[in-house]
């Protein structure tokens, strides 16, 4: 007979057959080893779960032992998540303390406040100045604590309103409440609509008022939010969707509020707890920047071979780590390591395995076989760089191809020149078309039957224990997410439709499909391999081809498409952090919706305080820097792409048109990897991750070859 049951952690119905005479025992060793059988057909490619846990696995299979299976599952994933990076950042016991408090909103509304104001005002500062989100989970705890030591524990009543001021001590979910509000309003940096708002006003002369620059720039929030809260049960819910950059977060605010001793026997002889162990490094940290960052600079860049013989071009060009390959790469300055990429200690290693391996090929072999044979007319420009060049070798005038209206004049670019650009840039752009292709094919065939499954079963994903335990709190509905999403779009139509914007309805339609087709599969890359893949590219490449000659609706279009795609990830991410430190997705809903709209408030109106204010504001010689750098290379991007556009670099035909081939690279080589994969599970092919390959280097340039490696 054939029985058939789901487990709770499953995603698919479990069947076996057993005699129809069996007795129980043998019912149950049936059922524990089909059990068995279907968490390891889920799990087999996963790059992030133990080799030797799937050994122990295969094996128990293998011998029919269902007692030691069920030992073995039950260890892993039924008493906690099956990850053991999870297992040791992560409490699996939830402890009852508020999180809406009046602290917690108060003192997460005044950081949001003050973080939004200060990077707003110093993203227009060359070099510019961020208050990131660590900074905030650091500076909130001393305010918290203060806040303890100022108020009452009283309740007080206001007009038949009881509150309390005091709600016991400070604690770490109020915490979590502060940061993901913060994040929320600028954990991507300063609004990235005001670089739109900004290239609109003081480079093409067009000012649509107030109401449009709150509409555009609320929308451009908020939509990525409604977006998140659709995609839960695919990035979220998940034990696999482990996101490696939460377990930092989390293992910071247990530090923070947990002064407790380490226990020897548990800790392999350490005494010493993590609050001591954090401020040491701390410390440590602190002095030690001053060397690398005042004292002997050259530890950042620690290219000694250069320095032999500095007027040696071709040294220059293997060693330099600015403008050159890099090779040799040695730097003991903790912000060059970490600038553009973040912590690689985040990461798991076979991620930083992928991206280096595409940086090595790519970017140092290709490379140097493409600029030394003269490719792209190579020699006339630097190895590295992410300006582009004209055909005298200096860099490109974009004044010289507009009009005194400031647009395209094509006479003006026939007569001038063409764009060029170095090589590790143009690999770069070929890089991006085959990372976009790779994303969609490799989504599809390691992770289709997830997704499938997923869909089908709302909350009852694949059942850790911190699922199991966020099931207490009542879930902020998909359909609050469904109206705040249907209601941003409302608003963008008539943010793009009722100004003259000159960005069509059915080119907004199409923006659109962008962040709903790309979100959910670069939201899975992340979330496994803490590496954000960007669309940035491909929305300037679709918009180029879509519109020609219109460069504010190329900006509007980046801005919609890509930042959509972006924002509903950073978003995901502070909800798998609520859902870590079992934060209730009520609170949660309502903290990131109020900060998200209150930030676009408080960034417009800097803006618009700073063009008033600061004379000469984004002038190359304005007195005190405030130069608008990267406005600069967003207004110069919407003249490349929006007006010069693809089709003359990629075309049939143009210089680059070989690039095209990628699209086609990115598509097949997942495939052949996935087959080595299945073919041999236990090998080095399982941890192949092809668009990390190819994608992994995307900040390449303006980061340089010496950083990544």
């Amino acid at each position: 007979m054939v029985l058939g049951m789901r487990r709770r952690h499953e995603a698919e119905m479990v069947e076996f057959e057993v005699a129809e005479n069996a007795s129980d025992q043998e019912i149950l060793r049936s059922l524990g080893v089909a059990s068995l059988q279907q968490f390891e057909k889920m799990h087999h490619l996963d790059p992030n779960m133990p080799m030797d846990e799937l050994e122990q696995i295969d094996a128990a299979i293998r011998e029919g032992n269902a007692e030691k299976g069920v030992e073995i599952e039950h260890l892993i994933v039924e008493d906690n998540s099956p990850y053991p990076e999870v297992r040791s950042t992560v409490r699996n016991y939830d402890v009852d303390l508020p999180a809406n408090t009046i602290r917690a909103w108060v003192i997460g509304l005044l950081l949001c406040t003050i973080g939004s104001g200060v990077n707003m005002l110093f993203s227009l500062r060359n070099p510019t100045v961020t208050v990131t989100t660590y900074v905030i989970q650091l500076v909130a705890y001393p305010i918290g604590l203060g806040w303890d030591l100022v108020f009452p524990d009283r309740t007080f009543r206001v007009f038949g309103i009881s509150f309390n001021l005091k709600p016991g001590k400070f604690n770490f979910k109020e915490h979590v409440i502060i940061t993901v509000m913060s994040n929320a309003a600028y954990g991507g940096g300063a609004l990235y609509a005001t670089d739109v708002i900004l290239a609109q006003q003081i480079w093409y002369k067009q000012y649509f008022g107030w109401a449009w620059q709150m509409l555009f720039g609320i929308t451009t929030l908020c939509m990525g939010y409604g977006l998140a809260g659709l995609s839960r049960r695919f990035l979220v819910w998940p034990a696999s969707m482990i996101w490696p950059g939460d377990l930092v977060n989390c293992a910071l605010f247990y530090t923070l509020h947990d002064h407790s001793k380490s226990d020897p026997e548990s800790a392999c002889g350490w005494r010493i707890g993590r609050y001591k162990w954090f401020l040491i490094i701390f410390t440590s940290a602190f002095v030690w920047y001053w060397f690398p960052g005042w004292i002997f600079q050259g530890l950042s860049f620690f290219c000694w071979i250069t320095w032999i013989l500095p007027e040696n071009v071709i040294v220059n060009q293997l060693f330099g780590g600015a403008s050159g390959y890099g090779l040799l790469p040695i730097s003991l300055d903790w912000t060059i390591i970490s600038g553009y990429l973040g912590s690689p200690l985040i990461p798991p290693f076979y991620a930083i395995a992928n991206t280096m391996a595409g940086v090595f090929l790519f970017f140092i072999v290709i490379s140097m076989g493409l600029h030394y044979s003269g490719y792209w007319y190579a020699a006339y420009m630097p190895v590295q760089s992410s300006q582009a060049y004209d055909n005298t070798g200096h860099l490109y005038n974009v004044s010289a191809i507009l009009d005194d209206n400031l647009e395209f004049n094509p006479e003006k670019y026939f007569s001038y020149s063409p764009l060029y650009l170095p090589t590790q840039f143009a690999l770069a752009y070929g890089l991006a078309f085959a990372t976009v292709s790779a994303i969609v094919v490799h989504v599809a065939l390691y992770h289709g039957r997830e997704i499938k499954a997923q869909f089908r079963l709302a909350r009852n994903q694949e059942d850790d224990s911190h699922m199991r335990m966020m099931k207490k709190y009542r879930d902020a509905d998909d359909w609050w997410y469904a109206v705040l999403f249907a209601i941003m779009i409302a608003l963008s139509f008539v943010v793009v439709c009722a100004w003259p914007t000159g960005f069509p309805w059915w080119a907004f339609v199409v923006c659109l499909l962008i962040p709903l087709v790309f979100t959910v599969p670069i939201g899975i890359v992340q979330a496994i391999t803490n590496i954000q893949l960007g669309l940035n590219l491909l929305t300037e490449y679709v918009v180029g081809y879509m519109l020609p000659g219109k460069p504010l609706a190329m900006m509007m279009f980046k801005n919609y498409g890509y930042l959509c795609m972006a924002q509903a990830l950073f978003f995901a991410q502070d909800m798998k952090l609520g859902h870590y430190m079992k934060v209730p997705p009520r609170t949660m809903f309502f903290a990131q919706l109020s900060a998200s709209i209150w930030s676009a408030i408080v960034q417009i109106a800097v803006m618009n305080w700073a063009l008033t204010a600061i004379p000469d504001l984004c002038a190359d010689d304005q007195p005190n820097q405030y130069t608008c750098a990267s406005t600069k290379v967003f207004y110069t991007a919407s003249i490349i792409w929006g007006a010069i556009g693809p089709r003359r670099m990629f075309s049939s035909g143009a210089l680059y048109s070989s690039l095209q081939w990628f699209w086609l690279l990115g598509a097949v080589t997942p495939v052949l990897a996935w087959f080595l994969a299945r073919k041999y599970p236990m090998s080095m092919w399982r941890y192949v991750h092809i668009p990390l390959l190819f994608g992994g280097s995307g900040y390449l340039p303006p980061a340089t070859v010496y950083i990544y490696l």
